[in-house]
């Protein structure tokens, strides 16, 4: 073996032996699992655990408030995706305008949200959000509308955490979108502006095949964020009002440390794990069809 070779080794097995452990070693722990009844029971004696098969799959399927929690994460990453990606382009283009100044001090203001604490950053929003105190509902009672209650009515809860899931993460999306648009000649979009295209007809033609690549990354990394919501709402909403804002990871949480029955929250792991990777899959492909890899 060559001393280039044992170099190449020699940084690489620590990343494969920290994969190893953090990413291979837990999920086939979860798959293991999710064929099993592993609850308090079998935390305390490990002769009380037995092996189901495919019970807690059944058993999950069949239970209404499993496929509420779908319904919710469908409806979080339905509004939620398009809403990211979409204010995190737009803010792209606008800071990578040759008319903004101060583009340094907007990309740090914009990007901030992104990396202050989620608890701390929620919980302030709760407090903007509160019917009676809240900050939002001063602003509407100055204009003469009846305050709203954002997180305790079934109708708002959803659409006023995923105002604040927006705000905290669009700023990555931006980051990757800002460095994108630096990769595109600014003469070729003067060479489109002279041949007559429109704003519309520069973005679709010039602009969109250059940042193919990072538009799949962004949207990508946000269909799994939105899938795996869980912070936002059990901060905010407790997964309330009646339920309404209970994800996916939300229900797994619940099952996995308040019920103890970890087997079952092993198998929603396992559904979710897959369900990201279908989609994920779907995504490249479409990427394909569209010349964007």
């Amino acid at each position: 073996m060559t001393r280039q070779a044992r170099a190449g080794l020699a940084f690489t097995i620590p990343v494969l032996l920290g994969t190893l452990l953090v990413l291979v070693v837990p999920t086939a722990g979860a798959l293991l699992l999710s064929v099993t009844d592993f609850d308090i029971y079998a935390l305390a004696d490990v002769h009380n655990l037995r092996f189901v098969g495919a019970g807690n799959y059944r058993e999950l399927l069949q239970n209404p408030l499993f496929w509420h929690a779908v319904r919710n994460t469908l409806m979080f990453a339905g509004l939620g995706v398009p809403a990211a990606i979409g204010t995190s382009l737009i803010a792209a283009l606008l800071v990578n305008s040759r008319t903004v100044r101060w583009k340094p001090v907007w990309r740090l203001l914009l990007f901030a949200p992104y990396v202050t604490t989620l608890v701390a950053t929620a919980l302030v929003w709760r407090y903007v959000l509160d019917t009676r105190t809240g900050l939002l509902n001063y602003g509407l009672a100055l204009a003469g509308i009846a305050p709203v209650d954002w997180l305790g009515d079934p109708r708002f809860s959803i659409p006023a955490t995923l105002v604040f899931i927006v705000w905290k993460a669009f700023g990555y999306n931006m980051m990757v979108f800002i460095a994108a648009l630096s990769t595109v000649s600014h003469d070729l979009q003067d060479a489109a502006r002279l041949d007559g295209a429109g704003a519309w007809a520069r973005f679709r033609h010039v602009i969109m095949p250059a940042i193919g690549p990072a538009l799949l990354l962004a949207t990508v990394l946000s269909v799994a964020n939105f899938l795996q919501v869980f912070t936002e709402p059990y901060v905010m909403t407790h997964g309330g009002p009646a339920q309404s804002t209970v994800t996916v990871l939300y229900f797994m949480f619940d099952q996995g440390f308040t019920w103890w029955n970890l087997g079952m929250a092993s198998a929603v792991a396992v559904l979710l794990f897959a369900a990201i990777l279908l989609l994920t899959g779907v995504q490249a492909q479409v990427a394909k069809r569209y010349e964007w890899l």
